[in-house]
C-alpha cells in the first residue's frame, strides 16, 4: 500500500462553528451552476458553485473562468484559520455546494497550471457527510473517505499529480453540504505577489 499524501482531521471545526459559517455562506454569497459544454451539447454542472480569490487571480476549469475580486470582510476569519492550520499561504477558495446526494464530482485532479504545485490544497466540509475518493493515477489503488461535518482534509503537495479524487453520487442524502477548497494561485504576468497583496486589502475592505 502507498503512503498517502493527505491528512485527514476528522471534526477540526466545532459544530457550532459550522453552522455559523454554514449559514453565512449560504445566504450571503451568490452561488452560480455554471454551464459546460461537452461534446457540442451544454450540461449545468451538478452542483453550485463560486470562486473567491485575490483580486486579478484567475482560475480555468471544465471551460469556465473564474476570476477573483478579493476577499469579503467576513469571511476572512475562516481564511486565516484555515491558512494556519495548513501552513500555506492560500490566496483562493473554489467553494462547491451540493444540495442533496444527486449533486456531484466526477474523477478529477486539482492540477491545472494556475494552481501551485508545490503547495497543499486544503478542503474544508460543511453540513452532510459525503463520499471523498481517491484512485491512483497509476496502480489505480482506491481510497474512500466519509468526510463529515467539519472535517479538514489537507491534501499534501504532488498529491494532484499522483492521485485523482471524485465525489459520487449518494442518493440517500437528502442534506446540503458546502465544500470549500483553499489553493495558493500563481499571480498572473505582470501582478507581483506584493501587487496582489495590496490589492486584496483594498478590495477586502470595500466588500461586505
Amino acid at each position: 500500500m502507498m503512503t498517502r499524501p493527505w491528512h485527514w482531521y476528522g471534526g477540526w471545526l466545532p459544530e457550532p462553528d459550522c453552522r455559523h459559517w454554514q449559514a453565512l455562506l449560504s445566504e450571503r454569497l451568490l452561488w452560480q451552476q455554471p454551464v459546460v459544454r461537452v461534446y457540442g451539447r451544454e450540461h449545468p454542472v451538478p452542483r453550485l458553485t463560486l470562486f473567491l480569490a485575490d483580486p486579478g487571480l484567475a482560475y480555468r476549469y471544465s471551460g469556465v473562468v473564474h476570476r477573483g475580486e478579493g476577499w469579503p470582510d467576513w469571511f476572512r476569519p475562516l481564511l486565516e484559520r484555515v491558512r494556519t492550520a495548513a501552513k500555506t499561504p492560500f490566496n483562493g477558495c473554489l467553494l462547491n455546494l451540493y444540495r442533496h446526494g444527486n449533486d456531484r464530482m466526477g474523477w478529477h485532479a486539482d492540477d491545472e497550471p494556475e494552481i501551485v504545485a508545490d503547495q497543499a490544497i486544503a478542503s474544508l466540509s460543511l453540513g452532510a457527510s459525503r463520499t471523498f475518493q481517491f484512485r491512483h493515477r497509476q496502480t489505480r489503488e482506491r481510497h474512500d473517505l466519509e468526510l463529515g461535518d467539519g472535517d479538514l482534509l489537507v491534501m499534501a503537495a504532488g498529491c494532484q499529480q499522483a492521485w485523482l479524487h471524485a465525489v459520487p453520487v449518494r442518493k440517500k442524502v437528502s442534506t446540503a453540504r458546502i465544500n470549500l477548497t483553499f489553493r495558493v494561485f500563481r499571480p498572473p504576468a505582470g501582478l507581483t505577489p506584493l501587487m496582489a497583496a495590496r490589492s486584496a486589502g483594498s478590495t477586502t475592505r470595500a466588500a461586505r
